[in-house]
């Protein structure tokens, strides 16, 4: 279930990544979920699937996001969310 988020704001006015979902990462996961070559792509060749978009639009992801991404190896969906998340919240 997608739910939506309510942003906090620090004193900069950007978004605490750390405790909110981002509607970038939301937007790459739910085309993998929905379609089985953007999936394949994302994990087989993130950097690919990232620059192609999903039906002919790109994602909105900061760099730190694309970064991330970009630097896991993942086997499935599932674990993509897993490390992105172990990650995430190690970060400060």
């Amino acid at each position: 279930m997608i739910t939506s988020t309510e942003f906090k704001r620090n004193l900069y006015g950007k978004s605490d990544i750390s405790e909110n979902y981002h509607i970038g990462l939301n937007s790459v996961f739910a085309a993998a979920v929905v379609n089985q070559n953007f999936r394949e792509t994302l994990l087989q060749n993130p950097e690919a699937a990232l620059n192609h978009g999903y039906l002919g639009k790109g994602f909105c992801l900061s760099q730190k996001e694309t970064s991330l991404i970009l630097s896991i190896n993942a086997i499935s969906l599932a674990d993509l969310a897993r490390q992105i998340i172990s990650i995430s919240e190690k970060q400060p």
